[in-house]
Formats: C-alpha cells, structure tokens, sequence
C-alpha cells in the first residue's frame, strides 16, 4: 500500500509540471506521466528517510543488572 506521504512527495516533485498544465504549455499525459515517475522515487527517497531516522526517539532499553561473584578457585590449580 502506498502511504500518504509519498504520493503528497511525488505531487510536489511534479508541482512545476501541473503549473505548467495550468499554463496550457503542456498537455495533460505529460503531466500524468511525470507524477507516475515520481511515485517511486519518492517512495525510495523517504524509505530512506525512515530508515535512517529509525533509531532516533527510542528509550534505551534497560539492561539486567548482574551481581559479580568470586572466584574461590586459586591462581595456579586446575580443579575446581
């Protein structure tokens, strides 16, 4: 499913096309054609976006804490 923000990305990325619809210099397949290369562009341009900005605005998660216990082994001997 295309999400919102990627078709409102790729009507701005196109805007100066339909401005110029408006103008009657262009015809209006031109104009279609234009936004239909946009659509995946922008949709990779801002999945690149969210995956670079993933990580930011997470809470770190705790770690479990760990009691350190001794060692009752002595340095040179090999049974427990």
């Amino acid at each position: 499913m295309i999400r919102p923000s990627v078709l409102l990305f790729a009507l701005l990325m196109s805007a100066p096309a339909l401005y110029r619809y408006v103008l009657d210099e262009i015809d209006i397949t031109e104009v279609l054609i234009r936004f239909l290369i946009a659509v995946p562009i922008a949709a990779i341009l801002l999945a690149g976006l969210r995956f670079i900005t993933a990580g930011y605005g997470r809470a770190a998660q705790p770690g479990t804490p760990v009691t350190p216990t001794p060692d009752n082994r002595e340095a040179g001997s090999d049974t427990p």
